[in-house]
């Protein structure tokens, strides 16, 4: 028998934070927060928030492990044991982070030019420093950017974003509440520009019809986040322009 949530998730049109089933949570974006990283960044969905770094393209080591056409990427998605509300998460890797890890860096691949670095090596290190749901598309907006701070050559920025079904009702973003209790949810990853889909998971019972209004409304929440994500790296490039200058 499937738990009740411990409040209604969705009251007429409103969640039960408030929002509308179209709109996201307020999102906020900070560029270049690790100094001892080739490029960083912070990415905050409502509650979630999560810390990107980049290290790289460098030297693979081993040697042995080099590609000869294109750099490797590597990803680490990691919880910290403070991040959630529950008991203490154990600070190992777990199976979960371990195959978000592979998910991510498989939606970030196709918007890096890899093949400008052969035998080369990219870092990408994501720590869950506050979990409120939509934690992986968080965490793959907050890659892609710190990508782009590191100055790596992109197709084009991944924004990501959750759809959910809440009580047969399709919503943007989830929050923790609607990723526990909702009846579907569709991690999706997009390259506003080209429009090309990178990540894809989807979970639950979805008829066609609103599968389709799903991945419209994923479009349009992109697009939104894409334009706060442009202008945090617009800003940090006229920062660094002041600072050589």
């Amino acid at each position: 028998m499937t738990k009740a949530p411990p409040v209604p998730l969705l009251v007429g049109d409103r969640r039960s934070d408030g929002r509308r089933p179209d709109e996201v949570r307020p999102i906020e974006v900070e560029i270049g927060v690790v100094t001892n990283a080739d490029g960083s960044a912070v990415v905050s969905y409502g509650r979630t928030r999560v810390v990107a770094a980049v290290y790289g393209p460098k030297e693979a080591h081993p040697r042995h492990l080099a590609l000869p056409d294109k750099a490797i990427m590597r990803v680490r998605y990691h919880m910290a044991p403070f991040s959630t509300k529950d008991e203490r998460k154990n600070p190992a890797p777990s199976r979960r982070e371990i195959e978000i890890s592979r998910v991510l860096r498989e939606a970030l691949e196709p918007s890096v030019f890899l093949e400008h670095f052969p035998r080369s090596l990219i870092d990408v290190f994501l720590e869950v420093v506050q979990a409120d749901g939509s934690t992986r598309a968080a965490s793959l907006t907050a890659a892609s950017l710190a990508l782009a701070d590191a100055g790596i050559p992109m197709r084009d920025l991944v924004i990501g974003v959750s759809v959910g079904l809440i009580n047969g009702t399709i919503a943007v973003d989830l929050n923790s509440l609607e990723d526990q209790y909702g009846e579907g949810d569709l991690p999706i990853g997009i390259m506003p520009n080209l429009g090309h889909i990178t990540l894809f998971q989807l979970d639950g019972s979805w008829t066609r019809d609103r599968l389709v209004e799903a991945v419209r409304l994923a479009y349009r929440a992109v697009g939104e986040i894409y334009g706060i994500a442009r202008e945090a790296l617009k800003k940090r490039y006229f920062e660094a322009v002041q600072e050589a200058t």
